[in-house]
């Protein structure tokens, strides 16, 4: 991989401070934030001054059941184009269903099963077959695990590059809340995974409440997290890390003294070069039950069985339904992890729409007021189309129910939705019978 030094992920709200950093290498945009056709200007300035770009995507839900959509492929690989980059990045996640159609809004964590390690790497496959530069995939942060899981962490990650030549993007903020939620040993997934493939580094900051670790990217990066980029520093010397922020942004001074911190880690003393791909001593030495390959055997690309994509899906589909539907929660799931993932996707969600209307806020009487009705709204309208057509559907709802309250904030809901929306609210007879037909589906 090509050397990117030390980066910050760009976000429009921090664009001008970003172009004002002393030092930075690189930068990596939410691919989905950006059009290739009107690229927004400090990106176009941080090009021209040799600032590399790298789009990272949030939406291609590679770890979900069904093949990768090609719409959304080929947009990846535009601005991959558009921004010059040497690779693009995605996460093994899943994201969404289509029996039933749900969105989560958030990356959920695959089961590291057989079956679901067979999905991921066609879809990987095919993803690489489709863009135009190399990929790499993220490892993420998770509130809980799959029951009856084959695989660990590692085992997986390593078959994924065995049998794709995917590249990682090692995130050392997920390992910690992986530990921290999943009692897993961040060195163990170190020394097991192949760190020759490893593409960049991911650190980031975040918040533990009552035992759970919250993957906020609103906060200071922690020294445990700093700790880990160490130990993986002392195993590697990593192409290039990365700050990643996207709330609660800090002045710039707190953001200059991240980065010091970050660049002071990845120069301290020499790494011990990567290895060829093996099965680690650490993963060697384990006891819980998976499949070991003899070590470097590459698996040969086939195409998966459509029983296995089906049972990927039908686990995926039931425990999707139970965080944004409030369909009974699947057994084997720690159940008050469940709960704090339903309300952790229905917070976001909330966030998100006031994002992308914040009228809506406005309208409704401010954050709180506006909030309330969301997740009131919420709990039982889960989300099928993304944030924007879930605004509005939500400024549906409420005006089917005659709300607002007040009339002068009911009209200006109204005048808001129908310059969307681009009709008249449905009556109320029409919303019951959409309601009875989707109890009846």
């Amino acid at each position: 991989m090509a050397h990117l030094g030390v980066g910050i992920g760009w976000r429009p709200e921090i664009a001008d401070a970003v172009e004002r950093l002393s030092g930075l290498d690189w930068v990596e945009v939410v691919a989905e934030n950006v059009c290739p056709d009107h690229l927004p200007e400090s990106l176009l300035r941080l090009r021209e001054r040799g600032t590399r770009v790298v789009p990272h995507g949030v939406s291609l839900g590679l770890g979900g059941a069904d093949r990768p959509d090609p719409a959304k492929l080929a947009a990846l690989g535009e601005r991959a184009v558009a921004l010059g980059a040497p690779l693009v990045t995605e996460h093994i996640a899943f994201v969404r269903t289509s029996s039933p159609v749900l969105e989560a809004g958030h990356l959920l964590p695959v089961p590291r099963t057989r079956d679901a390690l067979d999905v991921l790497c066609e879809n990987v496959r095919i993803a690489q077959d489709a863009l135009p530069v190399p990929l790499a995939l993220e490892n993420i942060a998770a509130l809980f695990a799959w029951p009856g899981e084959e695989l660990t962490e590692g085992r997986f990650l390593t078959e994924l590059v065995e049998r794709t030549g995917v590249r990682l993007l090692i995130d050392v903020a997920n390992l910690h809340t992986n530990r921290v939620n999943r009692g897993e040993d961040p060195a163990a997934v170190l020394d097991a995974i192949p760190l020759e493939a490893l593409a960049y580094v991911h650190v980031a900051g975040g918040i533990e409440r009552a035992g759970v670790w919250h993957d906020t990217h609103a906060h200071p990066v922690p020294p445990v997290v700093l700790d880990l980029l160490a130990e993986l520093r002392s195993r590697v010397e990593p192409p290039g890390v990365l700050l990643e922020r996207d709330d609660d942004f800090p002045s710039e001074v707190e953001l200059a003294g991240e980065l010091t911190a970050i660049r002071a880690v990845v120069t301290a003393g020499p790494a011990v070069p990567a290895a060829p791909i093996t099965v680690g001593p650490a993963a060697a030495a384990r006891t819980e039950p998976e499949v070991v390959t003899e070590p470097g055997l590459v698996a040969e690309p086939g195409p998966v069985a459509e029983a296995a994509r089906t049972r990927v899906a039908l686990g995926q589909a039931a425990l999707l339904s139970a965080l944004v539907a409030g369909t009974p929660i699947p057994e084997g799931f720690d159940r008050r992890r469940i709960r704090v993932q339903a309300r952790a996707l229905a917070a976001k969600r909330a966030d998100v729409v006031a994002k992308v209307a914040p009228e809506l806020p406005v309208i409704l009487g401010g954050p709180d007021p506006y909030r309330e009705a969301f997740l009131s709204y919420a709990k039982g309208r889960p989300m099928t189309s993304g944030y924007r057509r879930d605004a509005l559907d939500f400024a549906e709802d409420l005006l089917i129910r005659d709300l607002p309250a007040d009339p002068a904030a009911r009209r200006r809901l109204t005048t808001w939705w129908r310059d969307r929306a681009g009709a008249k609210p449905p009556r109320r007879i029409v919303r019951w019978a959409r309601t009875l037909s989707g109890r009846a589906a």
